[in-house]
């Protein structure tokens, strides 16, 4: 199957093919289809699969077939709402790509930064609007925003909006929404509490499974190292210079983390930057033009920050720490081998974290390749006082970070 076979209009075809677009991913072969005959629609896609596309071109196609017609102010006809800031600007982007030939007007708004600018955007009018929950209903509450036209509203990354403390925004936004209107709820899982929330939010939908969470996509070769702690950063700089890696994402557990690891590999002249919730909104899309533009060789970023994160023909992904949840390991390292390019994942384990390996294993059904000749093996050697001293406060900070985080999901912080 190509583009060309599900009933796209002439400016939405040409679009997709100046971006490369030939074949469609499963989830947007189902879902684009079911969207276009106006039927709601909850989908389950992991990171990496195409989903943006699967609900953005439809989107597009019913509202630039309706409003070419009319020569008024554009009224605002779609809410898309997403829980992160950075996934929020990528799927505006993604819209102003998929729609640069049409007459669709779309707008992005969300926290961190001042309103002015996005308020002056939402004056001129626009048919498609990207928001995070709290700016959105802040917007709402000014008087500056009526959701009464929205004939098209998706929520995407539904379970990641949920573990960020969203619930609650997400209710108020349901109340304000007309009764009459296409729903579409994109999820990468589909836990008990997502589908008794989607229960309350579509009307006979078509369901959509595309890609578990449990499954890595085949064209992502993994890889893992065993080393000590104390070892892991010489082990990193190894692993750049042998595989002569030009670009990496790397991932950190927490926001200390991310920072020590930028500030050791500038002291060997490597560029690179940290993105997580303590930096600023500026410096946090500052550092990912700079990494798309390909000015930083390592991006390093916690898994909150990465969400949204998407970027062509990324090769490699490095776990610096391998997560403690399986099901976030897959979402890491689905940010390599998209849209069916080559990737490789490479986790860097420590004695600790060797539990996590096998967790992982065990979801995803598949062994990971190890690779034993490198010059930073695993040994049982135990570690001296000064290493001890260092694991313990790196210890107290992850337990601080986790809560800290916690905390915030819970409140829902109207600062995304």
């Amino acid at each position: 199957m190509t583009f060309e076979d599900l009933n796209l209009i002439d400016p939405i075809k040409k679009a997709l093919k100046e971006k490369n677009y030939i074949e469609p991913t499963d989830i947007q072969a189902q879902a684009i289809p079911k969207i276009l005959k106006r039927r709601d629609v909850l989908a389950s896609a992991q990171t990496g699969t195409g989903k943006t596309a699967a609900f953005a071109i439809p989107i597009i196609q019913l509202i630039h077939q309706i409003e070419q017609k009319k020569n008024n102010k554009p009224t605002l006809r779609s809410l898309i709402v997403t829980p992160t800031r950075e996934l929020a600007i990528q799927i505006d982007e993604n819209i102003r790509d998929y729609s640069k030939h049409t007459i669709i007007k779309h707008a992005v708004i969300f926290g961190g930064v001042k309103q002015g600018k996005q308020v002056a955007r939402l004056k001129g009018g626009v048919h498609i609007l990207v928001a995070t929950p709290g700016r959105l209903l802040d917007l709402i509450s000014q008087g500056l925003i009526s959701l009464q036209s929205v004939k098209l509203f998706v929520l995407d990354e539904a379970d990641r909006m949920l573990d960020m403390g969203f619930i609650n925004d997400i209710k108020k936004l349901l109340k304000l929404l007309p009764e009459k209107r296409q729903s579409l709820f994109f999820s990468a899982t589909l836990p008990d509490n997502i589908v008794k929330l989607s229960s309350s939010i579509l009307t006979n939908p078509a369901k959509i499974v595309v890609n578990p969470v449990s499954s890595t996509a085949e064209t992502i070769q993994q890889y893992i190292y065993y080393t000590n702690r104390p070892e892991k950063k010489k082990l990193l700089l190894h692993i750049l210079e042998e595989r002569n890696i030009k670009q990496v994402l790397l991932f950190s557990r927490t926001k200390h983390g991310a920072d020590r690891i930028c500030r050791d590999l500038r002291k060997k002249k490597i560029n690179c930057a940290a993105i997580h919730g303590d930096k600023s909104q500026n410096s946090r899309q500052a550092a990912l033009k700079d990494f798309k533009a390909g000015k930083l060789r390592v991006l390093v970023a916690t898994d909150i920050a990465a969400r949204g994160i998407d970027i062509d023909k990324l090769k490699y992904v490095i776990n610096f720490d391998v997560p403690n949840v399986p099901e976030t390991y897959v979402h890491r390292i689905g940010r390599s081998g998209r849209a069916k390019e080559e990737g490789i994942a490479i986790s860097i384990c420590e004695p600790e974290e060797n539990a996590y390996v096998r967790d992982i294993q065990k979801l995803i059904n598949k062994k990971i390749t190890v690779v034993k000749d490198h010059p930073f093996p695993q040994t049982d050697k135990p570690m001296t006082e000064a290493e001890k001293k260092e694991w313990n406060k790196e210890k107290a900070r992850r337990k601080q970070e986790f809560f800290k985080n916690r905390k915030s999901s819970r409140q829902g912080s109207h600062r995304r």
